[in-house]
C-alpha cells in the first residue's frame, strides 16, 4: 500500500481506539449509571448520531471543495475539545452536549478518510476502503478490550483514556497529513481518463440514494448490538466486561479473517455479491442473539455478524465511490457516511421504544424483516446507470 494509505491506517486505528472507550458504553452509562430510560438514551444518540450527519456531509463538501488536510483538522480539534471537557464533567446534561459535539466533529473527519484513500490509491478499488475499515475495527478491538475493563473500575476512567487518544490523534494529523492534499491532486489529475467513464447525471445520485437506503436498513438493526441488545445482556446477568469483550471479539475478528476476505473476494469478483452474502451471514446473527441468554451464545452471534460485516461494510463505500463523478467523491463518501449515521441515530431510538413498549423479542422479528430489504435495494441500485455508463464506454 501507499505510504499515505499506511498514515490513514495508523491514524483511523488511533482514532477509533479513542472513540471505542466510550460508544459501546453510552447506552449502559446512560441506563444503568444515570438511571435514564432506554428511549432517553435512544433519543441522546440520536443528536450524537444527527450531529454526525450534518457533520458528514460538510466534510464530504469541504473535501470536494478546499483542503483534506484542513478539514481534518477543523473536525479533529472540535471533538478534541469536547472529550477533553467530557473528561472533567460527566453528569448528564453536560453529556448529552458533549456527545453531539463530539459526533459532528467526528462526523467531518470520517468521510475525508475515507475519501482520501479513493483519492490517494484510486487503483486499489476496494483494498483501500477495507483497509481504513480494518483500521477501525482494530481501533473497536482494543478501545473495547480496555473500555470494559477500566469502566468495571470507574466509568470516570474511560473519558480520560478517550481524550488522550483524541490528542494523540491530533498531533498525529498535524504532523503527517499536510501533503496529503497535494497527492490527493496528483492522483485526481492521473485518473482523469477513468473518471471521465462515470456518470454525472442525476441516474447516478438516485443509483446512490437506493444503495444507501438497504446500508441505512442494515445500520439501524446493527446499532441495536451497540444499545438495545447492550442493556438487555445487563439485565440478564452478563457482566459489563464481558459484553465489552464481544466487541473485543469483533474488532480483532474483522483483522485475523482478512485471509478469509481476500480468498473470498479474488473468488467471487462481483461486489453486489459480497453484500448479498455478508447480509444473509447478518440475517444468521440476530437469530442466534434473539435466542442468547448466556454469552457464549452471544459470543457465537458476534462471531457470525462480524463475518457478514466484514464483507457489507467495505463494499458499499466502494460502490459509492465507483458511482463518483470527477470532484465529487467527498461528497459521495459524504452521504454514504451520513447514511449509516442516520441507521445510528435511529436504530437506538426505535429499538429502545420497542423494548420499553413491548419486549426485545418483537424487536428481533422486526429486525430480521428489515434486513431483507437490502437484497432488493442492491439488486435495483444500478439499473439506470448501466444503460448510460455501457453507452458512455462505447464512444
Amino acid at each position: 500500500m501507499p505510504k499515505y494509505i499506511w498514515l490513514l491506517v495508523i491514524a483511523m486505528a488511533i482514532n477509533v481506539t479513542g472513540a471505542s472507550f466510550l460508544w459501546p458504553l453510552n447506552t449502559i452509562y446512560m441506563h444503568n449509571e444515570l438511571g435514564k430510560s432506554l428511549a432517553f438514551a435512544g433519543v441522546i444518540l440520536m443528536f450524537n448520531q444527527g450531529a454526525a450527519i450534518v457533520g458528514n456531509l460538510i466534510g464530504g463538501i469541504l473535501f470536494d471543495k478546499f483542503s483534506a488536510y484542513k478539514t481534518i483538522i477543523f473536525g479533529t480539534v472540535l471533538a478534541l475539545v469536547a472529550s477533553i471537557i467530557l473528561s472533567f464533567n460527566h453528569n448528564i446534561v453536560p453529556y448529552s452536549i458533549l456527545l453531539v459535539v463530539i459526533g459532528f466533529g467526528s462526523g467531518i473527519t470520517g468521510p475525508v478518510m475515507f475519501a482520501m484513500a479513493g483519492s490517494v490509491w484510486p487503483q486499489g478499488g476496494r483494498r483501500a476502503f477495507n483497509a481504513i475499515y480494518v483500521a477501525q475495527n482494530l481501533g473497536v478491538a482494543l478501545g473495547a478490550t480496555i473500555g470494559g475493563y477500566v469502566a468495571s473500575i470507574s466509568f470516570d476512567y474511560i473519558f480520560v483514556a478517550n481524550a488522550s487518544l483524541f490528542v494523540i490523534f491530533f498531533l498525529m494529523v498535524l504532523f503527517t497529513f499536510k501533503g496529503m492534499d497535494q497527492e490527493r491532486d496528483r492522483q485526481m489529475h492521473t485518473s482523469v481518463i477513468e473518471q471521465s467513464k462515470k456518470i454525472q447525471n442525476k441516474s447516478s445520485i438516485m443509483a446512490l440514494i437506493i444503495l444507501s437506503s438497504g446500508f441505512f436498513v442494515t445500520w439501524l438493526a446493527y446499532s441495536q448490538w451497540q444499545s438495545t441488545i447492550a442493556s438487555h445482556t445487563q439485565d440478564i446477568g452478563i457482566p459489563l466486561e464481558q459484553y465489552s469483550t464481544l466487541w473485543a471479539i469483533n474488532g480483532f475478528l474483522i483483522v485475523l479473517l482478512q485471509p478469509l476476505v481476500k480468498w473470498i473476494t479474488e473468488r467471487v469478483t462481483n461486489i453486489k455479491a459480497h453484500i448479498y452474502i455478508g447480509n444473509f451471514i447478518l440475517i444468521i446473527s440476530f437469530v442466534i442473539a434473539m435466542v442468547a441468554e448466556q454469552f457464549t451464545v452471544f459470543a457465537v452471534a458476534m462471531i457470525i455478524l462480524t463475518i457478514g460485516e466484514i464483507l457489507v461494510w467495505p463494499a458499499i463505500p466502494t460502490l459509492a465511490n465507483e458511482l463518483a463523478p470527477k470532484g465529487r467523491a467527498g461528497f459521495y463518501q459524504g452521504f454514504i457516511n451520513s447514511v449509516a449515521a442516520a441507521g445510528r441515530m435511529i436504530g437506538p431510538v426505535v429499538g429502545g421504544v420497542i423494548v420499553d413498549v413491548f419486549n426485545i423479542q418483537l424487536l428481533f422479528y422486526i429486525l430480521l424483516f428489515l434486513l431483507f430489504i437490502p437484497f432488493v435495494t442492491t439488486k435495483l441500485f444500478d439499473r439506470g446507470v448501466q444503460p448510460e455508463k455501457e453507452l458512455a464506454e462505447a464512444k
